[in-house]
């Protein structure tokens, strides 16, 4: 995916499309502006509510003008935001008449966790296509260095997907830290011979992981991103976009999509070089059995 194209992936519950993915499919093919990225965001993100907001109120909500929000409507095809906001009362009144047994059951704890379950139902359904989890192995298997870039609440995922992925991958380097350590080691990476770079951005978006982009593809370096949509605003700076959804039922956010997502990824990058692969993996288990690592 280049920098102003959206990518966007069939997700389907129970036969149908979800009102979040219809949603999505207004946005497919279009060629969206970063500003028009954010009011894309915006509406996916409240999915439920945006079709009963204003012009105004959809600016205030994605923090940009509303004269934003009616180009934004005219890009999509529609005469103006009015059409369009009926347009999304369609996908929400759709999505109130799904059958009784489609209906959430349960407390607040069992539904935050069947939330999950859907989210994975999607994940899998994205990959009846994995292109493009193929190609981003591809691209990432061949990158030596391999950094691997997560900040804030990404960081324990980027830590998790580089601990599996070191014993496959020669050199892998996690860059978890901000400031200027960050560009120092992005651009330390670079000269060291990376040739991608494997971003997870996840809600609230840092800042310092949208500069981070920014200079990795400005230094030629291929970006691929896991992140919650594809229209995430990380999607702007990708080659490749993995969205996998984010669980927001608790008072902190599930990420039990994006981990699986991080690990289907890194079997990619294993079938992109699988002899290379095999090598590794018996020299590890060869090392940790000489060091006595493990009790079995």
């Amino acid at each position: 995916m280049n920098e102003d194209s959206l990518v966007r992936d069939a997700v389907f519950v129970s036969g149908a499309a979800a009102p979040m993915d219809q949603v999505l499919d207004l946005f497919h093919g279009v060629r969206l502006t970063p500003t028009q990225r954010r009011i894309a965001h915006s509406l996916v993100q409240h999915a439920a509510s945006a079709a009963y907001l204003s012009a105004a109120e959809i600016a205030e909500l994605a923090q940009v003008s509303q004269p934003s929000v009616t180009r934004f409507a005219i890009a999509l095809g529609y005469d103006g935001y009015p059409a369009l906001r009926r347009r999304l009362r369609e996908i929400t009144a759709a999505g109130h008449g799904r059958p009784a047994a489609d209906v959430p059951v349960g407390n607040e704890l069992q539904r935050a966790v069947r939330d999950e379950v859907e989210n994975l139902h999607r994940l899998a359904e994205q990959l009846v296509d994995p292109d493009r989890v193929t190609a981003a192995g591809a691209l990432l298997a061949n990158s030596r260095p391999l950094p691997v870039l997560g900040l804030r609440a990404a960081a324990p995922l980027a830590a998790y997907f580089a601990y599996f992925a070191a014993k496959v991958h020669p050199d892998v380097r996690v860059l978890d830290t901000g400031g200027s350590l960050l560009a120092d080691r992005l651009d330390q990476a670079q000269t060291a011979g990376a040739t991608a770079l494997l971003a997870i951005v996840l809600p609230r978006y840092p800042r310092e992981s949208l500069d981070a982009l920014r200079e990795a593809r400005l230094a030629g370096l291929s970006v691929v991103v896991i992140t919650d949509s594809a229209v995430s605003p990380a999607a702007e700076y990708a080659d490749i976009v993995l969205p996998a959804a984010v669980g927001a039922q608790l008072v902190f956010d599930l990420h039990t999509a994006p981990m699986t997502l991080a690990m289907v990824l890194l079997q990619a990058i294993c079938d992109a070089a699988p002899s290379h692969t095999q090598r590794r993996l018996e020299e590890f288990e060869q090392s940790a059995a000489r060091r006595q690592v493990f009790l079995n």
